[in-house]
């Protein structure tokens, strides 16, 4: 095949891309109806047999949400269970007391990745900014100067970290193991925080100073409980109910490499290790412990605590549809062949599939918005090219976990949402949000490529 057969069907790509953004930005629709739309167009351009695009469409929601929909589901309920019983709040404010005024970003930045790792990036925003509000209040510093270092922890915890939807997602379609992506997650997660949080705030106040001035606007949040410390849950139940399945997984994990170590052969014991460290059964038993020490050893009343769980699901119903439709436009360019395209592109590259997968998912975010959706189509075009590989699969969902929150820009509702809340201008939000993802990025890569020289 040539290299203009080859290039046609990522024009198509492109072309397809193209109109997804206008129909999102100018004409306002929906994403999830732009992306099932745009599936359609994409799968008639690609010469996708007509009997088959149903079919592919239909399967690609099935595949993608049959896996997260239930891991989605219970991680929202844990998030919600956790926020309205007042324990992440008692998280943030008891680290912030331990460390004192002089380290308050580094309490910002623990709390913010404890709360983080539990909480989806939106619920974890608007429940930690009136308490970044409340200690800038009391400090008398600025709200961007912790405003910062709190994104920097939600936006990694989100962008490499089970049970996340991009990495759990990403994790399912390259087999990878997700205990195995937590822990090498984590070890990236760490140092990329540090530099993306307290030390690029020293850099964005030299950039924007005037940024640093401003109060921000909280009307925007809307309701958003507040608790007498003394009515929230205690610090260590608070944090071990909200890391609970990151235990679970971990633990897992570990067992299962001392397992091959020693070479011992699967029995019972062993087995219920693996079962209770897939991340269904992992956030299930979270679940259940929530609703039990954020509920009933509370005196809640069972009703407020499932009326609690209704709410979180009904909040996340449309994102799962938008990770659906994200699916969906993955396996179309899957089934119409653009995998194989990119793969004979790439044939005989020197070019590391954890680079490829960056680059791939990197503009694919700053095109869509949407890190999860990007995430997810990079999935459909670099699959094929592992194939022959001994690429760690874990160190791919990662590199394309860190492609995917490059550059967030307007067509991106993280985007918005950060400069409504700290009272910014576009300027300001370009020089610190999106620089600011894109430091994450960047620096996620980096410490993914010097680990892939030792696993």
């Amino acid at each position: 095949m040539s290299v203009m057969e080859n290039l046609t069907p990522l024009f198509i790509v492109a072309l397809g891309v193209v109109v997804l953004l206008l129909l999102i930005m100018k004409l306002n629709l929906n994403t999830f109806i732009s992306l099932i739309v745009v599936s359609f167009l994409v799968a008639l351009a690609l010469g996708m047999p007509l009997h088959e695009i149903v079919g592919s469409i239909e399967g690609g929601m099935g595949n993608t949400l049959g896996d997260i929909a239930l891991i989605f589901g219970f991680g929202a309920i844990l998030g919600k269970l956790i926020s309205d019983a007042g324990g992440a709040q008692r998280i943030a404010l008891t680290l912030i007391n331990k460390f004192g005024e002089k380290n308050i970003q580094w309490a910002v930045v623990i709390a913010s990745f404890i709360i983080g790792i539990a909480l989806f990036f939106e619920v974890g925003l608007v429940l930690l900014v009136p308490i970044v509000y409340q200690i800038a209040k009391q400090l008398k510093v600025s709200t961007l100067y912790l405003g910062i270092p709190m994104i920097a922890a939600l936006s990694v915890t989100h962008g490499f970290l089970p049970p996340h939807p991009g990495p759990t997602v990403i994790a399912q379609q390259y087999g990878a193991n997700i205990g195995m992506v937590l822990i090498y997650g984590l070890i990236i997660a760490l140092p990329t925080v540090v530099i993306a949080g307290p030390l690029f705030t020293i850099v964005a106040k030299k950039l924007v100073p005037d940024a640093f001035q401003k109060t921000g606007d909280i009307k925007s949040l809307g309701e958003v409980k507040q608790f007498e410390i003394e009515d929230t849950p205690g610090f260590g139940i608070s944090v071990f109910t909200a890391i609970f399945p990151v235990i679970l997984m971990a633990f897992a994990t570990i067992i299962d490499l001392l397992q091959d170590v020693w070479g011992v052969s699967d029995n019972l014991f062993f087995e219920i290790v693996h079962l209770i460290g897939e991340p269904t059964p992992a956030l299930l038993l979270s679940v259940l412990l929530a609703i039990y020490t954020m509920g009933i050893a509370r005196s809640i009343p069972m009703k407020d605590v499932m009326k609690s769980a209704e709410e979180s699901i009904r909040s996340i119903s449309m994102m799962l549809l938008i990770i659906g439709g994200g699916g969906v436009l993955k396996q179309v360019l899957i089934d119409g062949g653009v995998g194989d395209s990119v793969a004979e592109l790439f044939e005989g590259s020197s070019m590391s599939p954890i680079l490829l997968a960056w680059i791939i998912a990197a503009i694919l975010r700053i095109s869509l918005g949407s890190a999860t959706v990007a995430a997810l189509t990079t999935a459909g075009l670099v699959i094929p090219l592992m194939e022959g590989t001994d690429v760690n699969l874990a160190l791919m969902v990662l590199a394309t976990g860190a492609g995917s929150v490059i550059a967030s820009h307007v067509n991106d509702a993280g985007f918005w949402m950060f400069k409504e809340f700290f009272g910014l201008t576009m300027k300001e939000t370009f020089s610190t949000w999106t620089l600011l993802e894109t430091v994450i990025s960047v620096v996620g890569l980096g410490f993914i490529l010097l680990l892939s020289i030792f696993v």
